[in-house]
């Protein structure tokens, strides 16, 4: 039998859905934040896994750019994990919950 890690599914859907484009970044819980700093990079950060059996549900907490619509960065996100997470590991998403927990600034530039 495969048995797949929550991590190594966690680490598919944050690379799905930071190539949606909008998207800023992940937001990581506490635990994640202070594991970073201990030099631990953590590449499931801002992803929240909820397994029952072979299904999956996904949270994903989204950081999202100044000037995109959130609803749209929500939809595109949802679309990418789901496909990716089935495609890469054969078991079927239930749902991907996206939230969108941030928006970034553009950068003021120096003059």
């Amino acid at each position: 039998s495969v048995h797949i890690s929550g991590e190594v599914i966690a680490a598919i859907a944050a690379m799905a859905a930071t190539e949606v484009e909008g998207v800023c970044g992940l937001n990581g819980n506490l635990g994640s934040n202070i594991a970073e700093m201990l030099g631990r990079k953590s590449l499931g950060k801002g992803i929240r896994l909820s397994l029952a059996g072979d299904v999956i549900a996904i949270d994903c907490f989204v950081v999202a750019a100044y000037g995109y619509s959130v609803v749209e960065i929500a939809r595109k996100v949802q679309e990418k994990v789901s496909t990716a997470v089935e495609s890469m590991t054969g078991q079927p998403v239930q749902c991907v919950n996206v939230d969108i927990c941030g928006v970034t600034l553009p950068k003021a530039s120096k003059k």
